[in-house]
Order: structure tokens, then C-alpha cells, then sequence
């Protein structure tokens, strides 16, 4: 999807609205409606004591989306409230529209005044969820007077509440990605329509959050009429995985979604595999086939059954049969792993994703990819990124869509590169950028987990960039559900495998 630039879209907006009386209110009253419906989904995943949400709205369409999503929740059952950070004789248009089919609902509506937002909330239990709906993205500069009390008093409540931001987090700028010094740190962001040009930034991601987005209805000739902002990049988003895994058909068995080769785990690194195989399991691959050292193999088995587990792993392991092969995790880097990765390149006759010690044994040597008999996806960590290109890691971090765009020049590979904001590059293509995800996943073993996904959907038939997108996606998509249940600092990469089925669910849902 592109990356708009926010005057622009609200350009085009405005120039439907105009031609189609009515269409404001729709929108709004859309853009509610999808608003409320992943908070009703983030609430069930949090299973919160109190599963309230409390809405933050300022005087524009921005808390008009507010309004509408707070009456939709009370449809659902589900307790909400509204603080507003304006008196509400101020609202005009569309949200004053919106607010007063709220009021109808009897839904709670605070009005908070400046200087009242220290003490505010103290005499009730915090709720499960804050909504910033203070600025649109037409808002530049500091938030000032209430507004401002409101986004500190959103960064009291931090560590207590989830934060999320509706369209985007208040004192970001839409077009650049820069935050105010006051500003919201949200933990997931539902924008409108379109991902707008500042959230591709780098800077961005600290406060956005995990993406989402949501059609509000905006008319398809008014949508291509908004220019691309980013022609270099695209968002990676949950109708992506829908385009690379499309429904099963009920005539279909296990030789229908393919077998998945996975070969490492070492005597020093078991874990490493058997996390992968957990991935691959979870994808929908019909088999999926494991090579391995002997120490590793009881361990593999005992823990995921669903394989089919060989030891005796050597660089002359039969590779034949499969739909997809994956080499690296817990491999080791001794001149077995070199003959092995070398002869997968020379006659792997499927698509070969290699991650971790299988990149390693490569360092410096990125051209020797390029003669590969099938397709090659690369998913290195900045570090093993910067082995292969032989350079440091801080020079990968400084521009991270070059440094994947130069690995993919040179390899001819599909290159994964890992991380906040993970960057999926393809050779004389535009760069696809993940915004899902969060730091909980930043512990061993997760990249195994991604790893073996991502073999799992090639072994399916996917295509390879789509399945690599989708891999992303679903991993950084199950991530946050695992942060969700378990908190980032408790999670663990298992969670991750645990969380994958949830986060195809999540791939599944209606605009």
C-alpha cells in the first residue's frame, strides 16, 4: 500500500465531500466502526479486569472518529467513555454530528478543562484502553493549552493503559514523521484510509506504534487522485498475507500445501531449529521435514510431534522432495556449514531461505548468491547484514532501506532485514516496510520463528516476495498479540509460535 501525503488525502477527501452531501458523516461513522472494531479484538486478546476503553477527543473530525467508535463499542456491550479536551459546544460539522448521536446513546462524556488533567481519573479504575483523539494529521507544532495536558497526562498512563492513537499520535507530523517534544508514544496506531508519508520515517516508529489501518470509503477515484509519497517504499498490511495465503480449498489434504525441508540445530544450539520447526508448523504447510544434528533430534520431536525429525545431520543430507528448504538456525559456522550452504545455492531445486549461520559461513562474499539454481530469501539481523556486505552494524542502522536495497543488488536475492521497521527488498523494486511488532520480540529465538514461517508459506506455493511480506507481517502481527497477553518484558519467542494462529485470524478481518 502507499504512503500518502496527508494534505494531500485530505485534499481529495474534501473534494468528495463536497461532490457527495453526506459522505463526511459516512466516513466518520466508518472510520468508527473499524476503530472500534480492533479495540473490541486488542480488549479480548488483553482479557483486562476492567475491559473499558476511555476516549480522548479534541474539537476535529479526529475526535469525530472518537465519538463514532465510543458509540459502536456501547452497541457491542463493551464500557466507554469520552474526555473531552474542548468544550463540547465548541464541535462543529461532522463531529458535532457524531457527537450528538453519541449523546443519545447515553454514553459517558466528561468535559476536562485546562488545569484539571493532573488529578483527573483518580477516582475511578484506569481503563484497559486510552484513544488519542486529541490532533489530526493536519495539526503541526507543539500541542498547546489542554491539548497538551492531555498528551501528558496520555504519558502519565503509559506503563498502565494500552495507548492507542487514532489516524496518529498527537504531536507527530504527518508529513515528516518528526514529534513534537510533547508529544504520544502510542502502542499501536489505526490510520484512515492510508498510511500517511510521515509514518514510513525512521524517527516515527518509536511513537507509532504497530500500524494498522482501516477504509473509511473515501471513493476509489478520489483515492487515485492522491499522488504516492514514498515511491521507493510500500506498507506492508494484513490484505498483503491474504494475497500470499488465500482459503484453503475443502478438497485439499497435506500434499496439497507442500513439505518444508529445515535443516541446523547443532549439539551447541538445539533450541535454534526446534523454535523454527514451531514456525513452520504454524503456517499451514502440509509437512514439514527436519535435518538435524543427533543431539537436537529427541528434543525437536519431543517438542513439536507434527514433524518429521532425521539426525545425523551432514552437508550431504538428502534434500530432495521438498517444496521449500530452510538452513541456518543453530547451524553452526564450521567448514560443513560452508560445503552445506554451498551446495544448497548450487542445487536446492526449490525456493532456499537461509538465515543466521547459513548468512554467517557467507560473510564478505555476498556475489556468490547471485549464481543460485532457485529462488534465495535472506533474513539476517543488522549484524549479519553488515558481515555479508562487509561493513558494521551502525552503518546498516544509519540507512537501513539502502543498506537492504545494496544486499539485494548483490545477491539477487529477496532480502529480509530484520528489526524495528523490518524492510523486505527486492532487486530494481521498491523497498516493503513492516510497522507491526514491538521491543518484547527483541530475545532469542525470535528471528527462528520467522524463519520457519516464512519456509512454511513458501513451501505452499507462495510467491516468494509475497511470502516474505506476509511472514513479516504475520510475526510482528503475533508479536503484539504475545505483548498483549504476556507483557513485553515477560515474553519469549515460544510466545510467538503460540500467537501465530491469532494473528492469520487478524489477517482475516473486514474493513
Amino acid at each position: 500500500m502507499n504512503f500518502v501525503p496527508a494534505s494531500g488525502l485530505r485534499e481529495s477527501e474534501a473534494a468528495a465531500i463536497a461532490d457527495h452531501p453526506g459522505l463526511g458523516l459516512e466516513m466518520m461513522t466508518r472510520a468508527g466502526k473499524g476503530l472500534a472494531g480492533l479495540l473490541a479484538r486488542w480488549l479480548r486478546q488483553l482479557e483486562p479486569p476492567h475491559p473499558a476503553v476511555r476516549f480522548l477527543a479534541g474539537p476535529g473530525n479526529n475526535g469525530g472518529d472518537a465519538f463514532a467508535a465510543a458509540a459502536v463499542l456501547d452497541a457491542m456491550g463493551i464500557a466507554a467513555e469520552v474526555w473531552l479536551a474542548v468544550p463540547a459546544d465548541k464541535l462543529r460539522g461532522d463531529a458535532r454530528a457524531a457527537f450528538d448521536r453519541l449523546a443519545a446513546r447515553n454514553v459517558p462524556v466528561r468535559e476536562i478543562a485546562e488545569g484539571q488533567w493532573e488529578g483527573a481519573g483518580q477516582d475511578a479504575p484506569d481503563p484497559a484502553i486510552l484513544v488519542d483523539a486529541l490532533l489530526g494529521t493536519g495539526a503541526k507544532g507543539e500541542p498547546r493549552g489542554t491539548i497538551r495536558q492531555a498528551v501528558e497526562y496520555l504519558g502519565r498512563m503509559t506503563d498502565r493503559c494500552l495507548i492507542v492513537a487514532a489516524d496518529i499520535p498527537t504531536g507527530m507530523d504527518a508529513e515528516t514523521g518528526e514529534t513534537a517534544a510533547c508529544h504520544v508514544r502510542a502502542d499501536f496506531t489505526v490510520t484512515m484510509e492510508c498510511p500517511k508519508a510521515g509514518m514510513a520515517a525512521p524517527e516515527a516508529i518509536e511513537s507509532l506504534g504497530s500500524l494498522w489501518c482501516v477504509p473509511v470509503g473515501l471513493p476509489a477515484e478520489a483515492i487515485a487522485a492522491v499522488p504516492d509519497a514514498r515511491p521507493d517504499l510500500q506498507w506492508i498490511s494484513y490484505g498483503d498475507v491474504r494475497r500470499a495465503f488465500p482459503r484453503r480449498a475443502r478438497a485439499s489434504h497435506k500434499g496439497t500445501y507442500g513439505t518444508a525441508g529445515l535443516i541446523g540445530g547443532s549439539a551447541a544450539y538445539p533450541g535454534a531449529i526446534a523454535l523454527a520447526v514451531e514456525g513452520a508448523i504454524r503456517s499451514g504447510a502440509g509437512l514439514v521435514r527436519v535435518m538435524t544434528s543427533s543431539e537436537a533430534a529427541g528434543g525437536v520431536l519431543a517438542r513439536v510431534p507434527e514433524a518429521i525429525v532425521a539426525g545425523g545431520l551432514s552437508a550431504d543430507v538428502d534434500f530432495g522432495g521438498l517444496e521449500a528448504i530452510l538452513a541456518g538456525p543453530g547451524l553452526g559456522r564450521d567448514p560443513e556449514t560452508r560445503r552445506l550452504v554451498a551446495r544448497l545455492l548450487r542445487e536446492a531445486a526449490c525456493p532456499l531461505v537461509l538465515d543466521a549461520d547459513a548468512i554467517a559461513v557467507l560473510a564478505g562474499k555476498p556475489e556468490a548468491i547471485q549464481g543460485s539454481a532457485s529462488p534465495v530469501i535472506l533474513t539476517p539481523h543488522p549484524g549479519e547484514l553488515a558481515l555479508l556486505l562487509g561493513t558494521d552494524t551502525a552503518a546498516i542502522q544509519r540507512d537501513r532501506q539502502a543498506a537492504a536495497r545494496e544486499a539485494a543488488d548483490r545477491t539477487g536475492a529477496i532480502v529480509v532485514l530484520k528489526g524495528a521497521g523490518t524492510l523486505v527488498a527486492r532487486a530494481g523494486e521498491p523497498a516493503w516496510l513492516n510497522l507491526t511488532g514491538n521491543p518484547g520480540m527483541a530475545c532469542g529465538g525470535s528471528g527462528d520463528v520467522l524463519a520457519g514461517l516464512l519456509a512454511g508459506g513458501l513451501a505452499q506455493g507462495a510467491d516468494p516476495f509475497q511470502a516474505a511480506c506476509a511472514a513479516v507481517w504475520l510475526h510482528g502481527t503475533a508479536g503484539d498479540i504475545a505483548a498483549l497477553r504476556q507483557t513485553q518484558a515477560a515474553m519469549k519467542a515460544g510466545d510467538l509460535s503460540e500467537c501465530l494462529p491469532e494473528a492469520f485470524r487478524m489477517s482475516r478481518i473486514s474493513g
